[in-house]
This record gives C-alpha cells, structure tokens and sequence, in this order.
C-alpha cells in the first residue's frame, strides 16, 4: 500500500546526513512502500524504541549473506532505504515486530561509529524522470503483463493490480511491483540500485516476462500431470476388469504368471537379507507397473539378475589332495611352489570348512603358464572357472557396475562373472592386474580393493545392485607381467608368487608332454607321421627362440607341423623325424647366436646380465678411451639410474687408481666413452654397477676379463657390493648365453635354493662382497694384450699356462 500524505513528505525532509543503519535480512525495503520487519537482538530493539520515541529516521540496508549473525559495514549493501517506524509490538521472548515506511533511496558515504549499532554518513539518491512516449510505452507493458501474471500466481492478490493501476508515478509503480515479485534478495538489490527510472522499468518488465514463463510452463506440467495420472488411473481399472474376467473364464494371465515365477525363484535363491528385502520391494512395484511403461522393463531387468545370482549355490571342493596334484602335474611342469601353494589351500579347507578364499597373484615373464594355470586350479578342485582380461580397463564402472539410472546399466565385470559360473565360489581369474589404466571415468584399479580383500569382500556393492553380495568364498586369481605398476595397496591386499621363465631343460620336458601332443593334434598328425629329437628340441629352444616363456616355442613347433601336414597331404612322405640337421630346412637360418661363446674375450668390454620383463637377458658394456680431458661420455639409451651407476664406477676406479696400477692422472688427459649395445632399447637399472667398474678397470690397466665369465651387482662409491633381484631370471640368461662363471653378490647367496639345479650344474655362481675381489677373479692375469692395430683388432698370445 503506498502513502502519499503530507506526513510522508515531511517524513522524507526530516533525513539528515546521519543515520542509525538497521541491518535486514532476507527482504529489501523500497521507498514509499511499508514493510513489517522483526528483530530479535536487544541491541537493534533498543534502536527500534530510541527512533520511535525521538521519531527518528533510520538506514534498512540488505545483508549479502544472511547467515552473518553481527553484520558489519562490508556485509551489508551500500545502497538502502531512508524508512520511518509508523508502529512497533514488543513480545515476552524480547524480540519486537514494527512496521516501517520506504522514504527515500540513501547510500553510505562513511562509517561514524559500529556500536552497539552502526551510525554512517549517508547520501539521499534523488530520482529524476523524464517523461515521454517511451516512458508511457514501458508503463503500459507492465501493467499489461502484471494483469496476466496475478492470473496466473496464486501468490499475488488483485490488490497488487489495482494499486499498480493507480500509481502514476513510474518510479514508485516499478518498485511496487519490484517488491511484490518472486526473486530472490540479489535482484531486489540490483533494483534498487537502479536509480534511473527507465532502466528500472526495463529489469522490472524481464522479471516479469520470466515470471510469466515459468507460471505458464508450470501450469502445463500440472496439467500433462493430472491427465496422465488419470489415463494411469483408467488403465488400472480396466486392468483389474481384465482380471477378474480372465479369472471368470479360467484363462492364464501371462503377467499374473511371470510375477508368480518370480515369486518363486525370490524364495529359492535365499538370498541375503538386504537383497531379500529389495527383491520383494521391486516386485511390489513391478506388479502395479504398467508393462508398457519404459521403467518395467528396468525394474524387470534388476529383478532378473537379483534371482538369477548364485546367492546360495556352491561347488563342492575336492578335498583329495593326492588326486589334486596328480590334476596339476598333469597339466604344468615343474611349478613346484605355485602347487603347493594350492595344495596347502586345499589341506587348510578341509579342516576348517569356512576359511576365506585365497588371493594369488602370479608374476612373471609372458608365457610362462600364468593364465593356463589358473585353469588348471579351477580344474584340480572342481570349482567352475571364470577370467575377466584387465589390460587396458579404465571405467571403474566395468568392476562395479552403473548405477540404474542410467540407460543400459549393467552389473559390473565381477558379478556378470558370478552368474555366468552359477556359483558363488568360482576360481575367478583377473588377467593382466598390472595393465589398468585410468582417466576421467575413475580407477579401476582401486574399485578392486574391495574386490580383493577377504575382509571387505563378504559385503561387496555393485552399483547397478546396491546390495551386498558375498565375494569371501571366490577364490580369485590375478596375473601379472611385472609388479611396478600395480599400485601398493592393491599389491598388499595379494599374495605374490613368482614364476620365473623355464630353463633349456624344462623347456624340453614341456614341449616333449604338452606342446608337441598339442600342435600334431591342433593338425591333424600322428606320431606315425612326425617326431621330434630331443636335441632338436633344444636347439629349437637356443637358436630359434629366445625368451623366459614359450609361445614362441610353441610357435616353432606349430610351423614344422604346418610344413608336415602339407606334405602329408600332398602324399609326398609319411614318417619324418626332426633333427638338428635338417631343422633349417623348415624353420630357415636359425635366429639367435650364442655371442658370450663366439666373442673373444677384448680389452674394457664385460658381460653382464640383465632383468627384462620377458625374463633375462645378457648385456655388453664397452669402454674406450681417446685422447681428451675429463670427459665422460654414456651412449646406449640408458636410464638416469644407470647413468648415475656409470658415475660410481668411474668415481670409484679414480679413487682407487693408484692401488690398480692406473696412472692417477688419467682422467686428465683420456675422454672414457661408456656404451651398451643394443642402443635403441632402453636400459635402466643399478645392477650394472660393477659391470661399469670392471669394463672401464679393464680399459685403464689393458687387461680383458676371463672368457664365458659375466656379472651382476650394484656398485658403491666405497667398493661395496649391494644384492640384486631376478637372480633366477639372469641366471638362466647366464646360461642360455653359455656363461661358466657367474659373479654375484654375497647377499644374494640365499637366493641360490631358487636356482634350478641344471643351472647349478652348468654354472660356477662366485659370490663376492667388494670391488676388489670382482677385479681379482674377473679380469685375466694371464693374457697381455699388445697394442691395438688401426682397425681396432686384437691379437692373443698365452704367456704361461
């Protein structure tokens, strides 16, 4: 309601420069406009009485953030409303309700004192208007759209359209309405800050137009709305006539029936408690569902996989523990720990019924059984066998599942993997667990740390699901190349077990009972028409492959059976026997050479071996020396570490020149030049540490080390030699390069019970603690070498035998 009387008017020309600020909140007051207000806090109550006792003007100004308890001269608005207190009613809890009268728009110039209540310096904002046709124009389409928005809101009365139709004066027309609007305090403020009369018309008029969108847009809705519930409504009358007239002539429902099926199956799967509850849940919702409707065949879809789980369904373990070994030497060789390890499972399960599945995880090169093994498991306890490849994974959701509001949700990869066994304690395999990646759509890798952790897992949630299911029993079964990139809380959730490549002779065995069987049944051969040599097995093995595993082995083999079987085909022979002799003829020149055994031993060159991610292999590191100063030079793709390792030796044979016989000014006048072949693969690592110090020892004292010698070991700047790891991967890099004599680190004396016994037999494994002793056994006392001809060639001269 606006006043417009002399009182107002003298009201307006009592604002002094001064005044009394009471902060509001929630609200703004425009001017000529009057406003209930409530305040709680007896210091702003006292402002109330004290201005209405002196009829004193006072300063409502918006609070920007409505949570502020104690509001200072930042948390308020810097434009506000001049108002006078027409009336107050003071209540027992000590707050006070008044009302108050906009008079003018005022804006704080400076602040003159915060307590107990803020008095500033104020401005009074005088409003100009230029009348015209424009202004007319803007008037008229407010008031034309305030009609059709108080027809539409059922916040808004008629009287607000009466009173607007009889203001005249267009600035306080646009604050009526202003007020009076649904928006929030922010665009209440904007408008009153607005004190160019046209604008504020202009804002007021969008406002409205928004205003009317969403009352006309909200109407629609309610109207779609109620028709819709009432065809819903007509539907499920006819449905429930439909009913009973079937049911009076004894014709089956086929809903009636599928609702009945799953009734059934909710009571025979025994489902846990929580999946019981939903189940019955989303029944009850599915039988009220129209079949039409797009959300039945969702909620059917989510009943389905819920009764179809193997909530209850178990395999019986064998519990033989012979019989079960006898299953896994049948299909690996050797393997001696990884079975036994199975077989202690099976051992503590049969005394204890209830123990928690296992999680293994089997490392090692590529080709060494890892996946075919897991097979073997599932097979030697009767379990059924599910695998799931990880490499290259990056949806979390594939583990656990999406959530069902989205279209096509599924269950995650887990418990696809459950139903599909139709058991709840399958031997699950997750191949590749070192090969998940991630991005934008989350980490697998640690949506697997529930998965497999036999504390966590009896309550596994997949999302699409959302109730738990019991992974305890599931004995699972991840794979890896290499541990590095599987992150460490996952890797300490499993129990690692090794699987280093085969040795010549294992590889033998291999391919005599399970390769060669494989490949002449994979053709169509017989033994009649084709054998193998064992000789030519193994030399299949050294000179045609060289790996930890045995794909390509097999690979081989399975290219001498296509050869045969074309000519057994062709009628051309019926019997043919694979030597090493006539081994080119089907599989060509052979591939690899054993280099340690054909290079004569040089001066700075030193064998050293190797771990790679294929299993082991051997490495040269060369040195040699030409005129310069202080210059190193590191050639051969090699890693940061490793080119630190070559810093420590050089440091260390400096240090030590003068106990080697090596000029101690050496480094002055020689640029060293270090060099790995093999220069486009990378290379890292400590481990060749003393190989470094050797090669350049051996360069600076021109002595060669012994032939079919290599070493391995990390190097300090005190002479000292720390352990290494894959001291079996290098070994049988060791031997399959045809070395005789292996220097290792003392620590490393332990891990010798992990070296097959054929290596053992083949090489002569030196352990040694210091620099010292490697150079005392490695480089050759008995060889002097003479000076090097122009092409770098060396000749050999025995001195004393």
């Amino acid at each position: 309601m606006i006043k417009e009387d002399e009182k107002t008017i003298e009201d307006v020309k009592k604002i002094g420069d001064e005044l009394s600020i009471l902060p509001i909140k929630g609200t703004v007051v425009f001017p000529y406009l009057v406003v209930p207000l409530v305040v709680t806090e007896q210091k702003y109550a006292k402002l109330i009485d004290e201005s209405l006792m002196e009829e004193k003007i006072i300063g409502l100004f918006a609070q920007k953030d409505s949570t502020v308890e104690h509001p200072s001269k930042e948390d308020i608005y810097q434009v506000g409303t001049a108002a006078s207190i027409l009336k107050m009613l003071r209540f027992p809890d000590g707050s006070v309700r008044f009302l108050v009268q906009g008079l003018s728009r005022v804006k704080i110039k400076n602040l003159l004192r915060a307590e107990p209540y803020m008095v500033t310096q104020i401005e009074i904002i005088e409003e100009k208007v230029e009348r015209g046709v424009e202004l007319e124009a803007l008037v008229r389409n407010v008031l034309d759209l305030l009609k059709k928005v108080v027809d539409l809101a059922p916040y808004l009365s008629e009287e607000l359209q009466v009173s607007a139709i009889n203001t005249e004066d267009p600035s306080r027309l646009a604050d009526l309405i202003a007020s009076n609007l649904n928006i929030n305090v922010a665009q209440k403020q904007q408008l009153l800050e607005t004190f160019d009369t046209k604008e504020r018309l202009r804002k007021v008029l969008s406002h409205i137009n928004r205003e009317m969108e969403v009352l006309e847009l909200s109407r629609r809705i309610q109207s779609q709305a109620a028709s819709e519930l009432g065809k819903t409504q007509k539907e499920y009358i006819l449905r429930e006539q439909l009913k009973a007239i079937q049911k009076e002539l004894g014709e089956a429902d086929e809903r009636t029936a599928e609702l009945d099926e799953f009734k059934r199956k909710i009571k025979e799967a025994k489902m846990l408690p929580e999946a019981l509850d939903a189940a019955k849940k989303e029944l009850d919702r599915l039988s009220k569902m129209n079949p039409a409707a797009a959300e039945y065949t969702v909620s059917r879809t989510y009943l389905d996989w819920l009764v179809n789980l193997p909530w209850s369904k178990s395999t019986p373990d064998v519990l033989d523990i012979i019989k079960a070994k006898k299953v896994l030497d049948e299909d690996h060789y050797d393997l001696e720990k990884v079975k036994e390890r199975i077989l202690e499972y099976l051992a503590v399960r049969k005394l204890k019924q209830d123990m928690k599945g296992p999680i293994l995880c089997f490392v090692g090169p590529p080709g060494v059984g890892k996946t075919s093994l897991g097979i073997s498991i599932a097979r030697a306890m009767e379990r059924k066998f599910n695998r799931i490849s990880l490499g290259g994974m990056r949806d979390e959701a594939e583990i656990r599942g999406h959530r069902r509001t989205y279209i096509g949700a599924l269950p995650g990869r887990v418990i696809q993997g459950i139903r599909r066994a139709g058991s709840n304690n399958p031997v699950f395999m997750l191949d590749e667990v070192d090969k998940i990646g991630q991005d934008f759509r989350g980490d697998p890798a640690s949506a697997l740390l529930e998965v497999l952790d036999p504390e966590q897992n009896n309550t596994f949630s997949d999302h699409y699901l959302d109730v738990p299911f019991d992974l305890s029993k599931v004995m699972f079964i991840t794979t890896a190349n290499i541990l590095d990139p599987i992150p460490r809380v996952l890797r300490d959730r499993m129990e690692v077990i090794e699987l280093p490549g085969y040795t010549d002779l294992e590889k033998l065995q291999i391919a005599k009972r399970h390769l060669i069987p494989k490949e002449l049944k994979n053709h169509g051969l017989g033994s009649e028409s084709l054998t193998f040599q064992d000789k030519a097995i193994k030399k299949i093995a050294t000179d045609y492959t060289r790996e930890a595993g045995l794909r390509n082995l097999d690979r081989e083999i399975a290219t001498i059976c296509r050869k045969i079987a074309r000519m057994v085909a062709s009628g051309q022979k019926r019997k043919v026997e694979i030597t090493p002799k006539n081994l080119g003829k089907f599989l060509g020149p052979i591939k690899f050479f054993q280099e340690m055994i054909q290079r004569i031993p040089q001066i700075g060159v030193v064998p050293g071996v190797a771990w790679t991610q294929t299993g082991g292999d051997l490495m040269f590191v060369e040195a040699t020396k030409m005129k310069g100063r202080k210059a190193l030079t590191l050639t051969g793709y090699l890693g940061e570490v490793m080119k630190e390792s070559v810093q420590t030796a050089l440091s260390y044979v400096r240090s030590a020149s003068k106990r080697l016989g090596i000029q101690e000014d050496f480094f002055e006048k020689y640029d060293i030049h270090v060099h790995v072949p093999a220069g486009a693969i990378p290379k890292d690592g400590p481990s060749a540490g003393i190989t470094m110090a050797t090669a350049i020892t051996s360069l600076l004292i021109e002595r060669p080390v012994k032939p079919k010698l290599a070493m391995t070991g990390e190097l300090t700047l005190r002479g000292e030699i720390l352990p290494i790891g894959g001291l079996k991967e290098k070994s049988l890099a060791a031997y399959r390069a045809g070395v005789k004599i292996l220097i290792l680190p003392k620590e490393n004396q332990k891990d010798l019970v992990e070296i097959p016994d054929e290596i053992k037999k083949n090489i002569k494994f030196v352990f040694v603690k210091t620099m010292d002793e490697v150079l005392k056994l490695a480089l050759d006392k008995e060889i002097k070498m003479k000076s090097q001809k122009k092409k770098g060639s060396k000749r050999i001269k025995r001195t004393s035998q």
